[in-house]
């Protein structure tokens, strides 16, 4: 046999080896999320909690809160269509301030009270999370922005958003209700396909046939 031809299974095999290597580094490398601060017990998880760094428009705390939310089955009984709720969808805390946030969750399967959308710089992925176990209750503290912003709070497992786990944090004035939030907002986002001045256009164009009709006219 040829050497060349000895060669060529065990090149074969080496790249193999190599690729399954490889493959099996990246199924088991979870650096993605070693950014986030988690503490995680059977109770379940709290996930970027922040006590005593200010975002970069707090000069100082404006105050301290403390919350209870609490979810459960029994805050969508009316609600068509809704399986899961929160008795608050809707909380309102003035910019700067420091929350302390009690989720219980009275339900037998997990449920998630998230924020998105804070400040990339001091929160990783922009998010708090807390996770509460079935028939448990986590806490947590974060710190808000200073500005008047409407953030998204919703649970993300499975479809639990979908089926009522919706709500919003309004620091100070807000910018605007979100939609889906119980008590708030529709239930869906009504998008406008029509243009800001669709109604000063329409008045434009009809003017101007009234005028081209009665130019019409005059020339007869």
């Amino acid at each position: 046999m040829k050497t060349g031809s000895r060669l060529l299974p065990l090149t074969a095999l080496t790249c193999l080896l190599l690729l399954s290597e490889q493959i099996s580094s990246q199924v088991d490398d979870h650096s993605g999320h070693s950014g986030h601060m988690m503490a995680v017990d059977p109770a379940g998880v709290v996930m970027n909690e922040n006590h005593e760094t200010l975002p970069l428009d707090c000069a100082s705390i404006s105050g301290d809160l403390s919350i209870t939310i609490t979810a459960g089955r029994e805050y969508a009984s009316d609600r068509p269509g809704m399986i899961f709720g929160m008795d608050q969808h809707e909380v309102r805390v003035p910019p700067c301030s420091r929350i302390k946030l009690t989720f219980i969750n009275r339900d037998s399967v997990r449920h998630q009270w998230m924020v998105h959308g804070l400040p990339n710089y001091l929160y990783p992925a922009g998010m708090f999370h807390i996770e509460a176990s079935g028939g448990h209750q986590k806490t947590g503290t974060f710190i808000v922005p200073g500005d008047d912003r409407s953030y998204l709070i919703h649970c993300d497992m499975a479809q639990h958003m979908e089926k009522g786990m919706r709500g919003q944090l309004v620091v100070g004035r807000g910018s605007g209700d979100l939609w889906g939030v119980a008590g708030v907002s529709d239930d869906f986002y009504r998008a406008s396909y029509l243009p800001p001045n669709t109604l000063f256009l329409a008045i434009l164009a009809g003017l101007s046939a009234f005028v081209a009709v009665l130019w019409i006219l005059a020339k007869r």
